[in-house]
């Protein structure tokens, strides 16, 4: 049983029927192909360099890959897919909608399956909360008008698996809110939540956290942004404690920040350029190493520390937390 499995074996508990994730220790590392692979200017074009970062990232054994319609670039992983031929029932392929305007989420779906060139996929998201309106919105009528907006939203998703184009349906970057306007009216819940994840974004608040709210529920945390500290947060106040685990393990202080998330149970999306770079993490890399307790403790309490939002800061206030 993988670790991920172990996380929602408590799953149980809560009413509703299982979706069950069943990644391998290394489908825990996803290839990501976001903000980093954005596709800009004319998106009808195909982006050979894309193309040829996804196959560098098949040929190291990253076979998670983490798409969105926004990015702009599933057509360029579905040409590295067809040049890869790797068999379908050994890929992880998650794609997003952005739920636009007056598009049903089938005919989303239906154009990314048709740009990635499967069948299905195996986790399809509701990529943003923010455009179904302001879920706290001191206007009860506009806060319930976007409950309801998710609401509808999520059942659209839930015909996405019934059809069987989708195999388990989930959210990104929702908070606890949007999350229990959802599961109100849910006959699946969602199996995964990506959102920001880092040391420096630990989605605390006074009641325990969004990742304890969601482990409650059965709901996997996925982590974009897991190098954050190491990269544009840099320099702060892990740097010595990761420099400090990565000399104990024999390892960088990135595979130090991926483990700080993989030993929490959390998914952690990363991405490079750099062949190299992903082969290290992965032969053993972070594979090859776990954190003690204390470690992960440590981390996470000089992490707080420091507050630091990579995306959507527009959505909220500079302190904000959640």
């Amino acid at each position: 049983m993988s670790h991920l499995e172990r996380h929602r074996s408590k799953f149980h508990l809560f009413p509703y029927p299982i979706q069950r994730l069943t990644l391998s220790s290394l489908d825990q590392l996803s290839y990501g192909l976001g903000t980093a692979r954005f596709k800009r200017g004319n998106k009808d074009t195909l982006d050979e360099s894309t193309i040829e970062y996804t196959l560098a990232a098949l040929r190291q054994g990253y076979y998670h890959l983490d798409c969105a319609e926004v990015y702009g670039n599933e057509a360029e992983v579905g040409v590295a897919l067809s040049r890869a031929d790797i068999p379908r029932s050994k890929l992880y392929i998650t794609t997003k909608s952005s739920c636009n305007k007056g598009e049903s989420i089938d005919l989303a779906l239906t154009r990314s399956l048709s740009k990635l060139g499967t069948d299905y996929v195996d986790l399809y998201l509701i990529h943003s909360p923010f455009w179904a309106g302001d879920i706290n919105s001191p206007d009860p009528e506009v806060a319930a008008a976007a409950a309801r907006a998710l609401q509808e939203k999520w059942a659209e998703m839930e015909a996405a698996k019934d059809s069987g184009r989708v195999k388990s349906i989930g959210v990104s970057n929702f908070l606890k809110e949007h999350i229990e306007a959802v599961l109100k009216t849910a006959r699946y819940p969602p199996v995964v939540n990506q959102i920001e994840f880092h040391p420096y974004l630990q989605h605390h608040d006074a009641e325990g956290g969004l990742l304890g709210y969601m482990k409650e529920k059965g709901i996997v945390a996925e982590a974009y942004g897991p190098l954050t500290a190491v990269t544009k947060a840099a320099p702060g106040p892990v740097d010595e404690v990761y420099e400090k685990v990565a000399r104990k393990y024999g390892v960088t202080p990135a595979e130090v920040a991926l483990r700080w998330c993989l030993d929490q149970g959390v998914v952690a999306i990363t991405t490079s350029s750099k062949e190299e770079r992903l082969r290290g993490w992965v032969r053993p890399g972070v594979l090859g190493f776990e954190l003690t307790k204390e470690e992960v403790e440590d981390i996470a309490q000089k992490g707080r520390e420091k507050h630091f939002r990579g995306f959507w800061n527009n959505k909220f206030k500079e302190d904000d937390r959640r």
